[in-house]
C-alpha cells in the first residue's frame, strides 16, 4: 500500500470516529433534553460541527483524488451552501429567521448543486446505457417524483398559509427532496437496483433527508416543532451519510441488457402513475403531481415501444449471424437452403438457375504447411474473390471448411463462362503451394425442384470430379516435380506457358474439360525433357545433327510418359504435337493446319514466346516486344495466325516486360 493511500485510510478512520461519536453525543443529549430549553453548546456549535466535518469530507475526497474530482468539488459546494445555511440561522439570525431567509436561499442551493454533482457521477461511472436504458432511470425517476409530489407537496399545500413566498419556499424543499431522491432512484434501475456502496449511502442519506423534511414541514404546519428533539439529530445524519460516500472508490459499471428483467421497471412505475390517477378522480392532488404521472406514463409507453423496437433489431441482428459464415462474410449452409426454397418456389416456372458445390483442392496441404492463421486468410480472400464474381447475377456461400457454393441466375452458354470463372476465382497459387477446386453443377429447375435433391445431385457430381481428377492428377504432379528438382528454372516457365494459354484457350471458345486438358498440357508439354541429358539441355552452343535429333524425341517421350496413365492419354497427344508446325514443316509428325490440335498450336505459340522472352544458356532474352514482332513473321508457317493475332492481342493488354504473372493462379488451377 503506498503511502498516499495509507495516508488517506488514516484520515477516513479519524473521520469516520469522529462522524459517529459526535453524532452520538447530539443524539444522546436531543434524548436526554426531550426538546427542552435550546442548549447552544450542542444546538448550535455540536450541530454546526457536524456539518462542517461532512463539509471537510467532501473537501478533503475532492482535493486527494484526480478521478470524479469535478463532481466532488460541485457537491463540496452544495454542501458549503448547507453549511452556510445553518451558520446563518443559528448565529446570524439566533434560530429565529424571517420566513423565507437568506438562510433558506443557501439551503435551497444545496439542490442544483446536488443534481450536477449527480450527473457528472453517473456521466462517469456508468458505461455502455442502451436509449432504453435511459428510459429506465427516467421513469423510475418520475414514478418516485410522482409519488413524493402526491405526499409530501400535497401536504404542504394542504398545511402551509401565508404568502405565496412563503407557500413557494415551503414547497421547494419538499418539491427538492423528491427530484434529488428521484434521480437516485433513477441511477439505482440504471444499475439493475445493484447496490454500489455509493449510490447506496446517497440514497439512505437523501431518504434520510426527505424523511426529517416531511416531518419537520408537517410540525411546523401543525405548530409542533421543537428545536433540539431527535428530528434535529436527522439532518446532520443525513448530511454525514451522502458525505461518506466521498470515500468509497469509484466504481464503473458497465451497463447491458443482458440478465434486466426489461418490463419489471415500466409495470412498476406504470402502476404507480395509474394509481396516482385513480385517487386524483376521488381526491384531487395538486398539478405538479398529475403532471409528473402523465410523464411517467409518457415514458413508460415510449419504453415499451423503444423495447420493441430494439428487440427487432436484436432478431434481425441473431438472423444475420445464422446465417453468414462468421470467418468470410458469405452465406451459410441454413442461408443457401432459405435460398434455394425461396428460388424452387415455384417449381417448373421457376426462373432458371445453376447451382455449383466447390471443394479446394490442395487446401489441406497448404493448412499443414503454413497453419491454420494462413489457411483462414486465404479461405477469406477466395471468399471474396468469389463473391465480387458472383455479385452481378447470385449469391456466394460458405457451407464449411473449404466447400463453397454458389446460387446464379445463369443458363445456357453463359453457365460454362460462369462456371470458369467461379473456378478461377478460387484457385491461387504461390511458392511452393497450388490450390484449385474441384465443383459439381446442377441447373434449375430443368434437372430438378426439390432443393435436397439439388444439393445431393451437386455434391454427387462434386465428388465424381474430384475422383476424376484425383485419377489424373496425382501422376501429372508427381511427374513436374520431377521435372522442377531435376530442373528448379523450369518452374516459371511451365507456369508463364499455362497462364497465357489458358487465356488464349478462354478467348478462342475453350472451357470446361477442353479448358482443363489445355492447362495440364501446357504444364506437361515439357515432361519428355526428363529423358533428355544434361549435356543436351545445357549446352551453352548450338547442337549438333545428333543431339538435335535426339531432341526432336522429347515430345514423343512425354505422349509415352502421359500414356502411362490412362486419363491423361488426350494430354499426352496434345504434348506430342506441340512442336508441328503450321506449314507441315514440324516434328514429329509432320502435321499441319487444322491437323493440328487447337490446344497444341496454342501452346506452340506461348511456349515460343516465354523461350524467346527468358534467358537460356547459349543467348539473351530478347525484348516483350520483339518477341510479338517474331511471332507476327512466322504466323501462317510455323504458327497459327488466329492464335498468333489472339495472343497479340491479350499481350498488348498487359505492360511491357509483364510475365503474364497476374494469370499464373489461372494457369496452375
Amino acid at each position: 500500500m503506498s503511502g498516499a493511500t495509507q495516508a488517506s485510510s488514516r484520515a477516513e478512520r479519524v473521520w469516520q470516529g469522529a462522524a459517529v461519536a459526535g453524532l452520538a453525543v447530539f443524539t444522546i443529549h436531543a434524548l436526554a433534553t426531550g426538546g427542552g430549553a435550546p442548549d447552544a453548546l450542542y444546538d448550535h456549535w455540536l450541530y454546526n460541527a457536524l456539518i462542517l466535518l461532512g463539509l471537510a469530507a467532501c473537501v478533503y475526497r475532492a482535493c486527494a483524488v484526480a478521478a470524479e474530482r469535478t463532481a466532488w468539488i460541485v457537491f463540496s459546494a452544495g454542501v458549503g451552501a448547507w453549511a452556510l445555511g445553518e451558520i446563518f440561522y443559528d448565529f446570524v439570525y439566533a434560530g429565529d429567521p424571517p420566513f423565507p431567509s437568506v438562510a433558506d436561499g443557501f439551503y435551497l442551493a444545496f439542490y442544483p448543486l446536488c443534481y450536477v454533482a449527480l450527473f457528472l457521477l453517473v456521466r462517469s461511472r456508468l458505461a455502455g446505457l442502451w436509449r432504453s436504458l435511459w428510459l429506465d432511470g427516467l421513469m423510475a425517476a418520475l414514478a418516485s417524483a410522482t409519488v413524493g409530489a402526491s405526499v409530501l407537496v400535497e401536504m404542504v399545500l394542504r398545511t402551509t398559509d401565508g404568502s405565496a413566498s412563503v407557500v413557494v419556499t415551503n414547497l421547494a424543499y419538499p418539491v427538492g427532496d423528491v427530484l434529488l431522491l428521484s434521480g437516485i432512484v433513477g441511477v439505482l434501475a440504471l444499475t439493475n437496483w445493484h447496490l454500489d456502496r455509493t449510490w447506496l449511502l446517497l440514497g439512505v442519506g437523501l431518504a434520510a433527508s426527505v424523511t426529517a423534511d416531511a416531518i419537520y414541514l408537517f410540525q411546523v404546519a401543525n405548530n409542533a416543532y421543537t428545536e433540539g428533539t431527535v428530528l434535529d439529530a436527522v439532518w446532520p445524519a443525513s448530511l454525514l451519510l451522502l458525505c461518506s460516500a466521498s470515500w468509497q472508490p469509484p466504481q464503473r459499471h458497465a451497463i447491458t441488457l443482458e440478465g434486466r428483467p426489461l418490463l419489471a421497471t415500466p409495470l412498476v412505475c406504470g402502476v404507480l402513475a395509474l394509481g396516482v390517477f385513480l385517487y386524483d378522480y376521488f381526491h384531487r392532488l395538486n398539478v405538479l403531481a398529475v403532471v409528473l404521472a402523465g410523464a411517467t406514463l409518457l415514458t413508460v409507453m415510449a419504453r415499451t415501444w423503444l423495447t420493441f423496437r430494439e428487440k427487432g433489431d436484436l432478431l434481425k441482428l441473431m438472423w444475420t449471424q445464422a446465417i453468414t459464415d462468421p470467418l468470410t462474410g458469405l452465406g451459410n449452409r441454413r442461408r443457401l437452403v432459405a435460398d434455394l426454397d425461396k428460388a424452387l418456389r415455384l417449381g417448373d416456372a421457376a426462373e432458371p438457375r445453376i447451382l455449383a458445390v466447390f471443394d479446394l483442392d490442395g487446401f489441406k496441404r497448404y493448412n499443414d504447411t503454413f497453419g491454420h492463421p494462413a489457411g483462414d486468410a486465404l479461405l477469406t480472400r477466395l471468399a471474396a474473390s468469389l463473391a465480387s464474381v458472383c455479385e452481378p447475377v447470385g449469391t456466394s456461400y460458405r457451407l464449411g471448411g473449404d466447400e463453397f457454393c454458389v446460387l446464379a441466375a445463369v443458363h445456357g452458354e453463359d453457365a460454362e463462362t460462369f462456371l470458369d470463372a467461379t473456378a478461377r476465382a478460387l484457385a491461387d497459387e504461390g511458392e511452393a503451394f497450388t490450390v484449385t477446386s474441384s465443383f459439381g453443377a446442377v441447373f434449375l429447375p430443368e434437372e430438378t425442384v426439390v432443393p435436397n435433391e439439388a444439393l445431393r445431385l451437386a455434391d454427387q457430381r462434386l465428388y465424381a470430379q474430384k475422383r476424376e481428377r484425383a485419377e489424373r492428377g496425382n501422376p501429372h504432379e508427381m511427374l513436374l516435380q520431377a521435372l522442377y528438382e531435376r530442373e528448379p528454372d523450369l518452374r516459371p516457365h511451365v507456369q508463364g506457358v499455362a497462364a497465357m494459354a489458358c487465356a488464349v484457350g478462354r478467348v478462342l471458345g475453350l472451357s470446361g474439360d477442353e479448358l482443363d486438358e489445355l492447362r495440364l498440357a501446357a504444364r506437361l508439354h515439357d515432361v519428355g525433357k526428363l529423358a533428355i541429358p544434361d549435356a543436351v539441355l545445357q549446352k551453352p552452343g548450338p547442337l549438333d545433327v545428333d543431339e538435335w535429333a535426339f531432341m526432336k524425341e522429347h515430345t514423343v517421350i512425354g505422349e509415352r510418359i502421359l500414356s502411362a496413365s490412362p486419363a491423361l492419354l488426350d494430354v499426352g497427344r496434345i504434348v506430342r504435337a506441340t512442336h508441328e508446325r503450321w506449314d507441315g514443316g514440324g516434328y514429329p509428325d509432320g502435321a499441319s493446319g487444322l491437323g493440328i490440335p487447337l490446344a497444341a498450336r496454342i501452346i506452340a505459340v506461348c511456349d515460343a514466346y516465354s523461350a524467346m522472352t527468358s534467358a537460356r544458356p547459349y543467348r539473351a532474352p530478347v525484348e516483350p516486344a520483339a518477341a510479338v514482332a517474331e511471332l507476327w513473321r512466322c504466323a501462317g508457317t510455323q504458327f497459327d495466325p488466329e492464335v498468333v493475332a489472339v495472343f497479340c492481342a491479350e499481350a498488348a493488354l498487359l505492360s511491357a516486360g509483364d510475365d503474364w504473372g497476374g494469370l499464373r493462379a489461372a494457369g496452375a488451377a
